[in-house]
């Protein structure tokens, strides 16, 4: 009995060194390809492309997969690919992801690799601009990826890389893009993945920093469309027709007390924006119709049902007040983002032994979306998000996603490829087989 337990002891001490060795290589590795993932996302932020365009880069990120020796699927769910790293060590299937895709959006800052692509966009010609930061999420899963591979025969488990198109949705919207694309694809089969983590760049967090929240993380989307059909007439004679105008303000301000007088804000907020009014064409005319376009975000899916069919139930109620007839569309969107809460609670001490424990924060949830929560759909999954601001820069003055001004300081990136490192090393210690 006694030899068993000191076998035992010998075994789990020769693992933990084992661990210990492949994290200090994590480290010393990070150091040495920094400059590399930099270059790369300069690269691609000199070079955007929209949804589903992703080519180039692509090839990009296909090539060097291939030269690290992973295993290399191209042309999933239209741009995607997907690297497959068989360590040498029985282990768990853990999934990394990064999107790949740009924005519609002119570029304003002065640097050496600005954007000055243009595309058609919505039947206008615009700017492309990486806003969003996912030309960095690229760069650094490129480099976790030619550090595990550097690691192969002593790595647990199987690693897929997965670097996903068209995370901003794409304008036809007729088949499955994004995540839903490569999820229906069969990204998460043969091998079968058990986890997936995911992060994204956040320009107004310290850089390097590592934020995450269990549970419902980000909201869920979807778009609505209402119309509001009256009767036209003479601006000097509204009683001889029926106003869709007059009918639509009332609709926005109805609309607001779903949040206001609906929801328990308590358990969890919701977000109902119309964006958007298009109707008449001169100061003098009633128009026959009006149409209203806006976001709907829920944290629920017991709210997102609820929150629909009110909005159904007020639109419809105040046309039929006012003489109108009115039509809802609503096209759903993305799922809630939902951190695994159990995964997320082992996961956390991860980041804290990665970053410093000052460098971790939990936050609050987020009413923006994330198409990462299809993946969480299928497996558990753990979504955080990694400082990109220069720290002397005041929070106030760092410029949102999504915007002409969007900037991201380097120097955080390293964080990220250990971060992702870290977490395949350390679920495959929690969790081998």
């Amino acid at each position: 009995m006694k030899k068993l337990l000191l076998l035992a002891l010998l075994s789990s001490s020769s693992t933990l060194m084992a661990q210990d060795a492949l994290k200090k290589r994590v480290i010393a590795e990070s150091d040495k390809i920094e400059s590399k993932v930099i270059q790369w996302r300069r690269d691609f932020h000199q070079h955007p492309e929209l949804g589903n365009q992703e080519v180039r880069t692509a090839k990009i990120v296909a090539d060097h997969l291939r030269s690290l020796g992973i295993e290399v699927q191209e042309k999933v769910a239209f741009t995607g690919v997907v690297g497959i790293l068989k360590g040498g060590k029985p282990g768990p299937v853990v999934a990394l992801r990064a999107d790949m895709d740009a924005l519609p959006v002119t570029e304003r800052v002065d640097v050496p690799f600005k954007s000055t692509v243009k595309a058609i966009y919505n039947e206008q010609e615009t700017g492309v601009m990486h806003a969003c930061g996912h030309d960095s999420h690229v760069a650094i899963l490129m480099g976790v990826a030619e550090i595990l591979a550097g690691m192969k025969k002593d790595l647990p488990g199987t690693v897929k890389f997965i670097f996903q198109p068209a995370e901003e949705g794409v304008q036809d919207k007729s088949v499955p893009f994004g995540a839903d694309g490569m999820v229906k694809a069969g990204v998460l089969e043969n091998p079968k993945v058990d986890v997936i983590f995911g992060l994204h760049i956040n320009s107004p967090t310290p850089a390097g920093m590592i934020s995450y929240k269990p549970g419902p993380t980000m909201a869920a989307v979807d778009e609505m469309e209402i119309v509001v059909k009256g009767k036209q007439t003479h601006g000097a004679y509204p009683w001889d027709g029926v106003d869709p105008v007059v009918t639509a303000s009332q609709i926005v301000n109805g609309l607001q007390t779903i949040v206001s007088r609906n929801v328990k804000l308590i358990e969890a907020p919701a977000v109902v924006t119309v964006g958007a009014i298009h109707g008449g064409i001169r100061h003098n005319i009633i128009p026959e119709s009006v149409k209203m376009i806006g976001t709907i975000r829920t944290l629920t899916r017991e709210q997102r049902i609820f929150v629909h069919k009110r909005i159904e139930g007020i639109v419809k109620n105040i046309a039929e007040a006012n003489q109108c007839e009115a039509e809802v569309k609503i096209i759903p969107g993305y799922p809630v983002t939902m951190n695994h809460e159990e995964l997320t609670r082992k996961m956390v001490p991860t980041f804290i032994e990665t970053v410093g424990k000052d460098m971790v924060q939990e936050v609050p949830v987020v009413m923006g979306a994330e198409d990462f929560s299809y993946y969480q759909e299928k497996v558990p999954g753990l979504f955080f998000f990694l400082g990109g601001r220069d720290p002397k820069t005041p929070i106030e003055k760092a410029a949102p996603h999504h915007t002409p001004d969007f900037y991201l300081d380097e120097s955080g990136f390293k964080n990220g490829v250990r971060t992702f490192c870290n977490l395949v090393l350390n679920y495959a210690e929690l969790h081998g087989r």
